[in-house]
This record gives C-alpha cells, structure tokens and sequence, in this order.
C-alpha cells in the first residue's frame, strides 16, 4: 500500500508553519487537542503517513519535518537536544497551542523527553518511541557505530554524492523486516529530500551531532541521569521494540526506573520504525494511551 492510499479521502494537508523563522513543514489532520509527532536523526513527516488518519479521529494531528530536516529550513545550528527543544516550543507557540503531546521516535523521543522537562507546563503527554535520553549498551554502541561507519562508507563508494543505495541502507538499518517495509516509494521519497541543495550537507551535520550526542560521555552528566530525568512529570508512554537497534529493552528497562508516571510496552515484529512496521498495533496503543 502506497502513502497516498493510506491518506486517500481524508481531509490531510501539507502546511507550512513559520516557527520563528524557521520555516516548518507539516502534514496536518484532525481536529481537537493537539499531537506532534517527531521522527528520527534524518526522518521527515512520512515516517508517520500510516498514522495520521487514525489519530486524526481524535486529535489534530501534526507530523512535522523538524528543524533542518524534510522540506523544512535548515538554520546554521549546532543540532544538538536544546536547539530541538528550542524550535519544538517555537512551533508550539506558533501553532496557537497551550499545551501538546509529544510523541517522538529515536531522537525525535529525546526531544520529546527533553521539551517535557524543560517545558513542564507546556505538555500533556509524552512517548518515547525506540529512543530515550540514556546511554546504549556495550552492544548498543557497537550497532551505533557499525551503522555510522556504513554510512561513511556507502557515502565513500558514492563519490560523496548522496545515491539511492545509500537510502535503501539506512532505511533497511530502520527495519525488521526490511523487504517488506523499505517500499520503492520510502526510498524515492528520502532520496528527493536528501537531493534537495544543501540538504546532503546538513543531513551529515545532523547525524553526526546525533548519534555523537547518545554516544557522548556528557550524556549522563547533562541528561540521562535519575535527578534530571525525574523532573518530567506528565504521563509517560515508553514505546519500544523487540529488535530496536542502539538501545535494546534492557536498556530501556533501566531508564525507566526514573522516569516518573511512565509505562513501557514491548512490540514484538518492529525494530526501529513500529508505527511503520505495525502500524495497526502501534495506533491501537498510541491513541488509548492518549485518550487514557
């Protein structure tokens, strides 16, 4: 099933917010309180089309490409958890709303993470998809650094010159089931974003200061660590994978312990991308917990 499929006959549309001058790319549905939802280290809003029609239902739903991501601007940022968060509240304000979900996945759940601490009294409710701020694993750092080093190599055989193959990796990477879930059409769609002027150049900004950021040693002292983590205090949805790459369920396991008002549920046939791999599943789960 094609992405248009997914969106056919429902009133969707693809808005652009200016999020104080940053110009913001949405797909926008529904009506009713609001959800954001956050991809990836180099995702963009289609990471959500199979979604948005349902919680559309019961909220408006706004799935964003995030600052230097997608089709949205690409400001001269250090990229790191703050300027998310910053751009985040931006965007909230311009949006009209006084308080939000967040539902994010890999980084995308530590800016969601993040935004609840620091804006306490700007959110409602959060889901940390496959991504949380605390540290991998020993096995985890070894997926992270496998993945980084691919890339650089795929990168390498591509003249530095962004290529099809080079998508369906990190794509594939995303997935558990990556025969089944990297359609042509994802691909197309990543590789016309990456193509974009100067897209290329800033998607390796972005991964570097993403994946150096869950790696870095400052992580616990700024971020990961029980007292900081346990000034989040909305209602907390732990959604994570049983093949999800860099952060495994243990690891998730361990977070949790300190995240106040939280629960955790396990998909069993997703890695990193479940509201893609099982999105019926994934819907069912996400919206109780919202309306819960």
């Amino acid at each position: 099933m094609s992405i248009w499929t997914e969106l056919m006959g429902h009133e969707v549309k693809q808005t652009f917010y200016n999020a104080k001058d940053v110009r913001t790319r949405c797909i926008e549905a529904g009506s009713g309180k609001p959800i954001i939802f956050l991809h990836g280290t180099g995702g963009h809003a289609e990471a959500y089309t199979r979604n948005i029609v349902e919680h559309a239902k019961h909220f408006h739903v706004y799935a964003v490409d995030m600052v230097g991501h997608g089709y949205s601007d690409m400001p001269d940022l250090n990229y790191n958890y703050e300027d998310y968060v910053n751009w985040l509240r931006d965007f909230v304000d311009t949006i009209g709303a006084d308080k939000v979900s967040v539902s994010g996945e890999s980084l995308g759940a530590q800016v969601a993470q993040l935004f609840s601490i620091r804006h306490p009294d700007r959110t409602d409710k959060i889901i940390l998809n496959t991504g949380m701020m605390w540290p991998p694993d020993e096995e985890g750092r070894r997926q992270l650094i496998d993945f980084v080093e691919r890339s650089r190599a795929a990168a390498a055989a591509g003249g530095g010159a962004i290529t099809r193959e080079a998508v369906r990796n990190r794509l594939n990477w995303l997935m558990f089931d990556p025969e089944k879930s990297v359609t042509e059409e994802l691909v197309d769609i990543r590789y016309a974003i990456y193509t974009q002027p100067d897209r290329a150049a800033a998607m390796k900004k972005i991964a570097e200061a993403s994946i150096g950021g869950i790696l870095a040693e400052n992580l616990v002292r700024d971020y990961a660590n029980p007292a900081f983590l346990g000034r989040a205090k909305c209602p907390a949805l732990i959604l994570w994978t049983r093949h999800n790459p860099g952060q495994g369920i243990a690891v998730a396991e361990a977070a949790l312990k300190h995240i106040p008002n939280a629960r955790m549920v396990v998909m069993e046939n997703s890695a990193h991308w479940p509201q893609w791999e099982e999105p019926d599943v994934f819907n069912k789960i996400h919206i109780e917990f919202l309306k819960g």
